[in-house]
């Protein structure tokens, strides 16, 4: 699967979503952007030796559009089914010669969220769900030549957790905030000139943004 082939499939998950609950007119439904960064651990390279004996991430920046919608509620809790779409689009990495220069990467992971207290100002919320991830790499090596590696996609689980926000009551009561913090446990980049020896990282992405019910 092509980076364009990913974003079309997320793309059409989410049109399908929004078309079957065209119909819901209670605001059960929520339409989030959120902007955040992607934290990844270093891992080491095997046989390698210091200074390059790591493959160090940057703090990617990160943009989340999620749907969800609410199949049950009470005033103590509520269930929705919601679509994260992360996409981490210039994931730089530096380990000198034998690394690409950076990837990028996108996160689809339909999921089950439960929020407390879902009618009051602030309610917290747990996810759990899972999905696909698709990476997509850099032809260039960081300090030149060419990347021997190329896209891979593999499955991805997704928990999280956060903090919905509701401070309007009257005129724009439709609108929230929310703060966001999910750990999408994948498989790896193809890094065939770093053989770090995991077939999974987690990916921990961190944000914050606005909701929008309707």
């Amino acid at each position: 699967m092509s980076g364009k082939q990913a974003v079309i499939a997320v793309l059409a998950v989410m049109i399908c979503l929004l078309g079957a609950s065209a119909a819901a007119q209670d605001e059960s439904n929520q339409l989030t952007g959120i902007i955040g960064r992607t934290f990844i651990s270093d891992q080491g390279i095997k046989g390698a030796l210091p200074p390059n004996n790591l493959v160090r991430s940057g703090k990617g920046l990160t943009f989340e559009v999620n749907y969800s919608h609410r199949f049950f509620g009470t005033a103590i809790y509520s269930v929705s089914g919601e679509v994260p779409a992360v996409f981490n689009l210039d994931e730089d990495l530096d380990s000198g010669n034998v690394v690409p220069k950076d990837y990028k990467a996108i996160f689809v992971t339909p999921s089950a969220r439960v929020n407390l207290f879902p009618a009051t100002a602030v309610s917290p919320w747990v996810s759990f769900g899972g999905g696909f991830a698709h990476f997509s790499e850099s032809k260039t090596l960081l300090f030149g030549g060419t990347n021997p590696g190329g896209s891979s996609t593999t499955g991805v689980v997704q928990a999280g957790f956060g903090l919905d926000v509701n401070p309007f009551q009257r005129r724009f009561s439709r609108f929230g905030f929310r703060l966001d913090v999910r750990d999408f446990w994948s498989g790896t980049p193809n890094l065939p000139l770093a053989d770090t020896g995991k077939t999974r990282q987690h990916n921990y992405f961190v944000g914050g943004g606005v909701i929008w019910h309707f």
